[in-house]
């Protein structure tokens, strides 16, 4: 009998290992858009004002958005494309996951979590988010979810300005008494709690970026941020008052079980207090680009490839820059997501380009999927340019094994 061949392996087959997705918009009726993720300006309330305005694009995700009862249907689900006969057919990720299994994500990773555990996503809010708290697994498995550790690196391509506020409160002060967090907390529906006022704000600098374990309170500041992070939407807001903007009550709550609701020491739990307030935080949460590999022996191959997000198990990252009309072959160890930055040229069999302006719901030749065979087999990179590189950013499920030699080889130095 005939095995029928299914739109996932017909998908990776014409990839030749690597998936094609589709650009994946996630409105926030909390935010507002800082407009520098290449949405066309019609297109920023495509969903309607009701549903907020887009200022999030999800990356290799798995994950369904949480945004209340208005969630769409599929909303931060990521689709891949399949090409042929003038029409295009569309699956899930996530489908394709469960069904091509190790064949795309490799057998280490399907063997222990059954998905890809991880997404990443640009965030591009004019202004900065309340102080909030992404819970750990004890706490978020109260609600049938997982933790989420994530990361954030600033590219330089996308923050040509800064926004209204490009500063990001991390933790508390040393010194900051836990009665003083619960007093704030327990002050929430008085305007403003001043959970802030225990907090220290640390200017954002294009080009690096910053660890936030889960159970860490953070206030992301304007900066457009590239954000790997474990596949979860957990969270929960603690400040009441961002600007002039009153944060709704049910945000302090959310993802805490009903039974929680009113306990403030259920809210004082999440928080992972010695981490809070690290004196040492910059030096063991801050990330500037480390080279993969010695400097100069990349740099005469064509290309410089860094690590960005490097200091979380869960996942990490990457940014691979190929020289102007430099052909590479690039290998890694594990399958991973891609999202173009600068520059245009081939990725195996596909064309790869940089948008300038997307409208919502229309294709792009930006974002990638590579499978883990691809990836250990190598991929062959061409910039076409002669005077633009390319420069694409590389997110890893976790434990990639590349990841755990360098790290275990630069915590020895």
């Amino acid at each position: 009998m005939t095995k029928l061949i299914t739109l996932a392996e017909k998908a990776l087959d014409q990839g030749q290992g690597i998936l094609r997705l589709v650009p994946n918009w996630v409105p926030r009726s909390f935010c507002i858009p800082g407009r520098r993720i290449k949405l066309h300006p019609d297109d920023y309330y495509a969903l309607g004002g009701e549903r907020g305005g887009i200022d999030e694009r999800w990356l290799s995700s798995t994950t369904p958005a949480d945004n209340g009862p208005l969630t769409g249907k599929n909303e931060g689900l990521s689709e891949v494309v399949l090409v042929g006969n003038g029409q295009n057919e569309r699956i899930l990720l996530k489908d394709a996951v469960n069904e091509l299994k190790e064949k795309l994500i490799g057998k280490r990773i399907w063997e222990e979590y059954r998905c890809w555990p991880i997404y990443s996503k640009f965030f591009d809010n004019l202004g900065a988010l309340p102080h909030h708290v992404h819970h750990r697994d004890e706490h978020a498995s109260l609600t049938g979810q997982k933790g989420k550790p994530e990361a954030y690196y600033f590219p330089p391509q996308l923050n040509n300005h800064g926004g209204d506020f490009p500063f990001t409160f991390f933790g508390f002060n040393p010194g900051t008494t836990k009665q003083e967090v619960l007093e704030c907390l327990m002050n929430f529906s008085k305007g403003d709690n001043k959970i802030t006022n225990l907090s220290h704000a640390h200017r954002l600098e294009p080009g690096t970026g910053w660890d936030v374990p889960p159970g860490v309170l953070h206030a992301p500041g304007s900066l457009c941020t590239y954000e790997p992070q474990k596949a979860s939407d957990v969270y929960a807001m603690y400040q009441s008052l961002v600007g002039n903007t009153i944060v709704p009550e049910a945000l302090l709550w959310k993802d805490s079980p009903i039974e929680k609701g009113g306990d403030y020491n259920h809210l004082m739990e999440v928080i992972d207090w010695n981490l809070n307030v690290d004196p040492d935080f910059v030096k063991n949460r801050f990330m500037r680009p480390i080279p993969v590999r010695p400097l100069q022996e990349m740099k005469q191959s064509g290309y410089i490839e860094n690590w960005i997000c490097y200091k979380s198990k869960a996942f990490s990252a990457k940014e691979l820059t190929i020289f102007p009309g430099a052909e590479v072959i690039i290998k890694d160890e594990a399958a991973y997501g891609m999202i173009m930055m600068q520059g245009h040229g081939t990725m195996g069999v596909w064309d790869v380009e940089t948008p300038s302006l997307i409208r919502y719901g229309e294709l792009t030749h930006d974002e990638y999927f590579v499978s883990e065979q691809a990836a250990f087999e190598g991929v062959q990179i061409i910039n076409q340019s002669k005077t633009d590189p390319i420069v694409m950013l590389k997110h890893f499920g976790p434990e990639n094994p590349e990841w755990e030699k360098w790290y275990k080889a630069n915590q020895k130095q």
